[in-house]
């Protein structure tokens, strides 16, 4: 065990790596975890899919140094991802390392995902018959003019739901249906439910953001992002409630049903991505308890450690808010 790891008297902390995409967080979760003698537990929401590797940027196990990784490759593309089974499975793990005085350490860019684990978070009841009749209606008029409706009902929810995702928006309409109550007062509170939570957020310029996230997007193509796709597609990725959302996948489909060319696949992946990614650090910015370190800092594992061990620390208000 290193010396930054728990002892009997002090249980491991639970340290949550946050912030857009692209911006460095898996190496750093991968750094704390080396320092702290912890183990990696995956809260990114299309991770956890066997075979989208390459298209989600999922760590190679050659890359892993051989930190065990948790929650990932744990569905098939065909399986639709439920954010109250996640809540269950992780906390359950992390529950589990703690008792081996392992220090999880959470590491995704799904904002939704991560506060559900780490806050009180309950999940309103369904009506199978309402759902249904949602979805119906999302497969006739589409997702943006649900968004529509949701934006004049509960301005916040949509706000925090990307107009294409219509799983989401029709969850969000019907619980503001069946319970008579906005979907926005169901959404965690800034409560932990875990004690001995630290977030660290990589705070990132967007103009190092956007380089970033295009250098990423041209690699994925270059490593057989396509060729990944067209496998998915044999094993169900087309009907997928949840998988064939994600952001690249949909466009590199439109690419193999020759409506878009791979240019074009490219851009429109692209440019998701900067906008997924500004919504990220527009939900992350609002919790005021996440401790924000500038990606390039040359002490960056050494501030995270510290604030790890000694807590939240005042920064220089030239490093607050780096990404506008």
């Amino acid at each position: 065990m290193s010396a930054a790891a728990a002892s009997p008297s002090r249980p491991a902390k639970v340290v949550a790596v946050v912030g857009a995409t692209a911006s460095g967080k898996t190496h750093l979760s991968l750094d704390l975890a080396e320092a702290l003698g912890g183990e990696i537990i995956n809260t990114d929401a299309m991770q956890v899919y066997r075979g989208m590797d390459v298209g989600t940027a999922k760590v190679d196990m050659s890359e892993r140094r051989g930190i065990a990784h948790h929650l990932l490759d744990v569905m098939e593309v065909t399986e639709a991802g439920s954010v109250a089974d996640f809540q269950r499975i992780a906390r359950a793990t992390i529950e589990g390392l703690r008792s081996r005085e392992t220090t999880p350490v959470l590491v995704g860019g799904s904002a939704l995902y991560t506060r559900a684990v780490l806050d009180r978070f309950e999940f309103p009841g369904t009506d199978p018959e309402v759902r249904r009749r949602l979805t119906s209606e999302l497969d006739v008029v589409g997702p943006s003019t649900l968004h529509h409706r949701l934006a004049e009902l509960d301005p916040p929810a949509a706000e925090g739901i990307l107009p294409s995702n219509g799983r989401r928006i029709v969850r969000a309409l019907e619980v503001i249906e069946v319970s008579g109550r906005p979907f926005s007062s169901t959404l965690p509170r800034w409560e932990y439910a875990v004690p001995g939570v630290v977030q660290i957020g990589v705070d990132i310029d967007r103009e190092a953001l956007h380089e970033r996230i295009a250098e990423r997007v041209d690699l994925m193509f270059e490593s057989g992002f396509v060729e990944e796709v067209r496998s998915l597609l044999g094993s169900g990725l087309r009907d997928s409630p949840t998988a064939s959302r994600a952001i690249g996948y949909r466009e590199v489909m439109e690419l193999v049903d020759g409506r878009i060319t791979e240019a074009e696949a490219r851009e429109r992946t692209t440019v998701a991505t900067r906008r997924f990614a500004r919504k990220q650090d527009s939900w992350f910015r609002k919790d005021p308890r996440v401790t924000w370190l500038h990606w390039s800092d040359p002490e960056l594992v050494a501030k995270a450690v510290r604030v790890v061990e000694h807590g939240k620390f005042d920064q220089p208000a030239g490093e607050r808010d780096r990404t506008d």
